[in-house]
């Protein structure tokens, strides 16, 4: 009885999301462990002076000791927070010997006026030595990050401070703008108010020995609405190189805890070496208040550096010695920028704007952001927005903007992106043998090979990303049985998914299919009139999503709510599930999987989107047979291993992320880590040294930017990179072969409709720029364009393919059949231009439709074109008035627009996003002429305009 009590109050009150719930939370858990440790005293206990009885005394006193401090907390008041500044000042000095200097001379404001304290940051810890220096003479209210305070064992102590919390640029982006705004405002009227307030300028901790503004502009904007204010200057030194800060790699706050737990016990308390830190305090009067914010930075950035000291790594046990030891200072965070093949055009456009929105003279490739062009995050922010409008290009790690050359690449779909914060995996992720081969276990649907995989497997982990952890198959059956009966309910046979790469995709593809549903997948990027086209297709009413994605699209403009659709959000989902439903699929997760396997699952296992040469995109239905005949061939080309982890970046509205990324690694077995933003090469690095993956499955665009961004050694775990969806550059190739030594390149081919490889290299023989040979079951031939007759081996012709792979027609009656009869088959026509040897080994030679490969996304140039005729229509006497080309970089064309007429590019890409196009088809060169070239048909003479753009 003694322990239910504590621990069902535990449980209960976990939930909650109330202060008054995480406290109960607390003394809950303290309870449960005064009470462990009291009834283990008793059990020993023989007589009174026995020492038991002084555990079972410590345990009675934590079990008083908490629940006094929580109830103190919760209610607040002076006499809390007395008591807790008193607890952690004496918890600092067991580990730190603080000096203050200058707190005498800075006395409380004598009128309404409160005083901002502007402090470096060198350190975690350094906030929590200066609310203890500071708090009992001013009470100042810290100006703190939400995503970082807003954890349970924090949250009270935030409300205790009366903190202002704003959530992170770096990990909101351009959706907390206002909330930033809003925040700095809060700060403004509470120092006229009388509160005294602690702000960070800097808002982040060193990366190195010397504090760095840049540009921030909140110190500016303060006291350009206020001149008058009262500054208090802080200078925190001895703490560069503790493990609180950066000096040795990004500080890990529950490590840090364990260790500081450990350093307390193994030093007997009381006799551990202490870290020197001193806590410098001025009022400048000199301080140049109404500068411009570059002035009042370095200003700032002077007073801080003036006593710089070198990283000193101080011993953390006695019997180590007490004296500090000078460490290396930590390499540059800094990547190397390879920028050789970033288009000259895309870094004019991006040089010229830079000019024009900080009114700069001039600007060059090299320039910082903040240094030498003088933007401050917002700045950097509202830059951002403007690099996804203009060439479709998403940047959600504000921090990898750092030079000129960074907006370039990311605007090329290949941003750097910052190391991510290091966190415990399971080793379960790290077990397999390098010999067994993985292999399907059941071919009748994909539900039921996934199944078959997952029931000989039941406890292996499977999946991973940074939000769920790694999930084994039985966890991920659980999740999906809850997810099943939700979806059930959904009066539809058909339901839309539109979520990035993620655990929680995977589980919604499959949920979706074990709930009878035929899951319809959504590409958010095409723009609101494909969209719209696309539901009424697939006959989609309901449409699964995250309020986090949505978010992120409206703060980039895009407002989806306006579609015909009933949008179901898993944030809601999660709610509606209950303690029983829980519970019960627990149960069932451990005992029968009979739900799952008796459900009747839909004959089509997905519709995906198409561009198709028309203004609107082709929906193409896939079946079981279809994807798995594609898996079966695949995995015998490249052969998986029960040892290879594969890293999942494509998002599942792309055929290769759908099949690739989802449907294979479940049910092979292959264990998979996924990354919602496939262009941050930096971040993706750092998963691939993270979950140490084996293979890489991608685009060229994306696998380039990760191995741009990796710093040496990330991605020595890699054997086999896997590229397709667009031609592979030579600079690729060479990468891969003087950094991964250890690693082969293998590109492939494929196509939507036929689920969707089509040829590949094989590991053990791949021929470097072409695409292989066609895959094992499939059939193929090369014809001439015109005849349609087979063309003899070394000459390029039309792709014709046929197989199990294959699917079966578009859906909606208004499409044109993409089957052909040849020699009395029938075969699909791929509309690609190849050429094969004598071995067989396929080179891609071009696109016989009028296609570019932008970002991994197939680009109608025809669809455009429409859009503009519609738009500027010809003067009536026939002839045209303008056609779209696009240039020959196969790594990175652009999109040129050919016209009679006198336009403006920005007018035209204007109407092409009010057209519902995604901004992937803006026009970036427009060529004015005189007229625009016809063959004798009346046809364009599109040859004509693409030899003029060579």
């Amino acid at each position: 009885g003694l322990f239910i009590i504590p621990i069902t109050s535990f449980i209960q009150v976990r939930p909650l999301e109330t202060d008054k719930g995480q406290v109960l939370a607390v003394v809950g858990f303290c309870s449960f462990i005064g009470i462990l440790l009291a009834g283990q005293a008793y059990t020993f206990l023989d007589t009174m002076m026995h020492p038991g009885a002084m555990l079972l005394a410590a345990g009675c006193m934590t079990f008083i000791a908490a629940l006094t401090l929580s109830v103190l907390l919760y209610r607040g008041g002076s006499l809390a927070r007395g008591i807790l500044l008193r607890v952690i000042r004496t918890l600092l000095l067991l580990r730190y010997e603080i000096e203050v200097i200058g707190l005498d001379q800075v006395k409380n404001s004598s009128g309404k006026e409160g005083i901002l304290f502007l402090p470096n940051h060198p350190a975690w810890i350094d906030p929590v030595i200066l609310m203890t220096t500071l708090y009992e003479r001013f009470q100042p209210r810290p100006l703190a990050d939400y995503d970082e305070t807003n954890r349970f064992y924090i949250r009270p102590l935030m409300k205790l401070v009366n903190a202002i919390c704003i959530p992170s640029l770096v990990k909101n982006g351009r959706r907390s703008k206002d909330e930033i705004t809003r925040g700095i405002n809060r700060v403004a009227s509470s120092l006229q108010a009388g509160d005294n307030i602690i702000l960070y300028p800097a808002g982040k901790l060193y990366r190195d020995r010397y504090e760095n503004l840049g540009a921030k502009s909140a110190v500016h904007t303060i006291l350009a609405g206020n001149p008058q204010q009262r500054i208090v200057l802080i200078r925190t030194s001895g703490l560069w190189g503790s493990r609180f800060s950066w000096a040795n790699g990004q500080p890990d706050a529950a490590q840090n805890l364990k260790a500081s737990l450990l350093f307390v016990l193994a030093n007997v308390v009381f006799f551990g070496p202490r870290r020197k830190v001193t806590v410098e305090i001025s009022e400048p009067m000199d301080l140049p208040r109404g500068a411009e914010r570059t002035v009042i930075n370095q200003a700032l950035e002077t007073f801080y550096n003036a006593k710089v000291q070198p990283n000193l790594h101080v011993p953390y046990f006695w019997w180590q010695g007490h004296g500090p030891v000078v460490q290396l200072e930590p390499d540059s965070q800094t990547s190397e920028r390879d920028l050789a093949n970033v288009p000259e055009s895309v870094s004019a456009q991006i040089m010229a704007h830079l000019r024009e929105i900080n009114g700069v003279e001039a600007v060059t490739i090299n320039d910082s952001l903040a240094q030498d062009i003088g933007m401050d995050s917002l700045s950097i922010m509202e830059l951002a927005a403007w690099l996804e409008k203009e060439f479709g290009m998403p940047v959600d790690d504000l921090e990898s903007l750092q030079t000129v050359g960074d907006v370039a690449l990311a605007a090329c779909g290949q941003s750097m992106g910052t190391q991510p914060e290091k966190h415990s995996i399971d080793p379960a992720w790290f077990k397999g043998s390098a010999k067994e081969e993985l292999f399907l276990h059941g071919t009748d649907s994909i539900a039921q090979a996934f199944l078959a995989t997952a029931k000989t497997h039941p406890d292996r982990a499977i999946v991973a990303d940074r939000i769920s952890g790694v999930k084994t198959y039985r966890q991920v059956v659980i999740a999906i049985m809850l997810l099943q009966k939700k979806l059930q309910k959904i009066d539809s046979s058909t339901l839309g998914i539109m979520l990035p790469s993620s655990v929680g995709a995977a589980l919604c593809y499959f949920a979706a299919l074990f709930a009878g549903k035929t899951p319809v997948m959504f590409n958010w990027t095409v723009g609101i009139g494909h969209m719209n086209h696309c539901l009424k297709t697939a006959g989609v009413t309901h449409i699964i999503t995250a309020r986090a994605l949505m978010d992120k699209l409206q703060g980039q403009g895009i407002d989806l709510t306006a579609l015909d659709v009933e949008w179901i959000y898993l944030e809601d989902l999660r709610k509606q599930i209950t303690l029983v439903d829980k519970l019960s699929a627990v149960i069932a997760g451990y005992i029968s999987w009979s739900s799952l396997a008796k459900s009747r699952v839909s004959d089509t296992a997905a519709i995906l989107f198409t561009s198709g040469s028309e203004a609107q995109p082709k929906a193409v239905p896939l079946s079981h047979a279809n994807i798995l005949a594609n898996l079966q061939d695949f995995n015998s080309v490249l052969s998986f291993k029960e040892s290879d982890r594969l890293l999942g970046m494509l998002p599942p509205f792309h055929s290769l992320g759908l099949a690739g990324n989802i449907i294979m690694p479940l049910c092979l077995g292959l264990k998979t880590t996924y990354h919602a933003n496939p262009t941050e090469g930096g971040l993706l690095a750092s998963l691939i040294e993270e979950y140490r993956s084996t293979v890489l499955i991608g685009t060229p665009t994306f696998a380039g930017g990760i191995l741009r961004a990796a710093k040496s050694g990330q991605l020595s775990s890699l054997r086999l990179l896997f590229t397709g969806a667009e031609k592979c550059p030579e600079y690729v190739y060479r990468q891969v072969k003087e950094e991964l030594p250890g690693a082969v390149l293998c590109e492939g081919y494929g196509i939507t409709e036929c689920s969707p490889v089509v040829s590949v290299n094989t590991p053990d023989n791949p021929v470097p720029e072409t695409i292989g040979r066609v895959l094992p079951s499939m059939e193929h031939t090369i014809v001439h364009p015109e005849s349609m007759e087979t063309v003899k081996p070394g000459h390029q012709g039309i792709l014709l393919v046929r197989g199990k792979n294959v699917f079966s027609g578009y859906l909606g009656a208004d499409t044109t059949s993409p089957f052909v009869i040849h020699d009395g088959k029938s075969w699909y026509n791929t509309g690609d231009l190849v050429r094969e040897d004598l071995h067989g080994v396929l080179t891609f030679c071009g696109r016989l439709k009028r296609f570019i490969k932008l970002g991994g996304e197939m680009i109608s140039l025809p669809a455009i074109e429409t859009i503009l005729q519609q738009h500027f229509p010809s003067s009536g006497d026939g002839a045209p008035a303008m056609a779209i080309e696009a240039t020959n970089d196969a790594s990175h064309p652009e999109i040129v627009l050919f016209t009679t007429f006198s336009l403006d590019r920005q007018e035209v890409n204007a109407c092409i996003r009010q057209a519902g196009l995604s901004a992937l088809h803006n026009i970036r060169r427009l060529v004015k002429v005189d007229t625009i070239p016809v063959l004798g048909t009346g046809k364009i003479n599109y040859r004509q305009l693409k030899t003029a753009l060579a």
